[in-house]
């Protein structure tokens, strides 16, 4: 079995030498060319009619450098590819293109349908790595989590908490929100995950409760998940390595998107020859199969990255103390008690109980209520006799819960009754600061 007495601090200077062994080879020359012949073309756009100030907003986010987080601008180039395959709808086409009377116009037709194609490829590559980078990072600290009924509530939790951050995004689209104002509600909930791993490493915040069930945690881990949202921190290693090739993409994503903007509001009056729209082509073709490249190479890299290290790894699965049950022998016509104090609603309280069985079959009685402050009870599960019995619900008050084991209707056997039982709190979204220290 593995020692974490053999792991070493997860520093800047260790990351290098990881990645040192995954060079990425360098974009094609066609990215930079492309580019720059795409700039050129923006600005004839603008010169044949002056950008109106959504146009001039757009153009100059265009101009600005790229964020510096590589995950910032993977969310950065999903949203350009979200808007640009909104252009390339036909419903979105000028009418000349929608019902084309020329050779031209239905040549480029022809030539946006294909580039939609791309667009829908190179995107659902992005959504993909997402998802599964997003689901390694999970599922590595759940191996240091109790592999029982808790560690299943635990994982509950988080799946709630995706689905409300779901609703939050349905909702948004559903009122009008714009394919940019879903990005930054998108944005903001990574920043919220992200927050979230970073209190991890100092049990702090939502991971105050959780933190007392990880076990052998390696505390090189926990030293590196408290930084990993430092602008200074091991993680910007990886951004000087495979930063600047994702920051080209990110900016000829949004220059592709830009040139379908001010070439729709022009198509009147500017109409692309056969050597511009071959450029159009050429640049989204690059652009997708490039990106769709980089996300292979990074997925390899990630998932091989010495970030995460398992429980099975460190060599700690053979040393989950505290997941041993407890026992208690409950004597005849007594009942037996567990009361747990719940901080806020939507908590999980789950049991796993069972008696130790000898010649003649035993069952004891078990139920579950809430006590106000006033001391008013209230049946939460109704009394029921089991042999044995693994359970959970969803609170909706904060208080006070007790389980009750009953064998008061035994006059003569007492029972040895074997259990586990916790309270798993919801996953709580923390209000977001600015650098000035105010909420936005």
């Amino acid at each position: 079995m593995a020692s974490t007495d053999g792991l070493v601090p997860i520093t800047r200077a260790f990351l290098a030498s990881y990645y040192n062994k995954y060079p990425f080879p360098p974009l094609s020359d066609d990215v930079s060319r492309l580019s720059s012949d795409m700039a050129s073309l923006i600005q004839l756009l603008t010169l044949q009619s002056p950008p109106s100030k959504g146009e001039a907003s757009l153009i100059e986010e265009a101009n600005q450098q790229p964020p510096h987080k590589i995950d910032e601008n993977m969310w950065k180039n999903r949203e350009q590819m979200e808007e640009i395959l909104f252009l390339l709808q036909p419903s979105r086409w000028p009418v000349q293109l929608r019902e084309p009377c020329t050779s031209e116009d239905a040549e480029l037709s022809s030539i946006l349908r294909h580039l939609k194609d791309n667009f829908d490829k190179a995107l659902a590559a992005m959504i993909s790595f997402q998802t599964k980078n997003s689901e390694r990072v999970f599922n590595t600290v759940m191996t240091y989590m109790p592999q029982d009924f808790r560690g299943t509530l635990i994982r509950q939790q988080k799946e709630r908490s995706e689905r409300n951050k779901q609703a939050e995004v349905d909702a948004l689209v559903s009122s009008g929100g714009t394919i940019r104002d879903t990005y930054a509600l998108l944005w903001k909930q990574q920043m919220e995950r992200r927050r979230q791993l970073a209190q991890l490493g100092s049990a702090s915040g939502v991971y105050k409760t959780l933190v007392k069930y990880l076990v052998g945690v390696p505390q090189v881990l926990l030293d590196f998940v408290r930084q990993i949202n430092d602008d200074d921190g091991p993680m910007e290693e990886q951004r000087q390595r495979y930063g600047p090739p994702l920051y080209t993409l990110t900016k000829m994503a949004t220059a592709i998107r830009v040139f379908l903007t001010l070439l729709w509001q022009r198509y009147d009056t500017f109409k692309l020859n056969k050597e511009q729209m071959n450029l159009l082509s050429e640049a989204a073709i690059v652009y997708t199969s490039e990106f769709e490249r980089f996300v292979a190479f990074i997925s390899d890299v990630f998932a091989n990255s010495p970030f995460f290290i398992s429980a099975d790894a460190a060599g700690i699965l053979g040393s989950r103390e505290n997941e041993e049950y407890k026992e208690i022998i409950v004597q005849a016509g007594r009942t037996y008690e567990v009361s747990l104090m719940v901080e806020s609603e939507n908590s999980y309280i789950g049991w796993d109980f069972s008696l130790m069985q000898g010649k003649i079959s035993m069952d004891i009685g078990f139920s579950v209520e809430y006590i106000s402050a006033s001391g008013e009870k209230t049946l939460i599960l109704p009394y029921r006799r089991y042999e044995a019995d693994q359970g959970n619900f969803s609170t909706l008050m904060a208080g006070n819960y007790k389980l009750v084991w009953d064998n008061s209707y035994s006059t003569f056997f007492k029972k040895t009754l074997r259990y586990k039982v916790d309270c798993i709190p919801p996953v709580v979204e923390q209000k977001v600061e600015d650098e000035d220290g105010l909420e936005s």
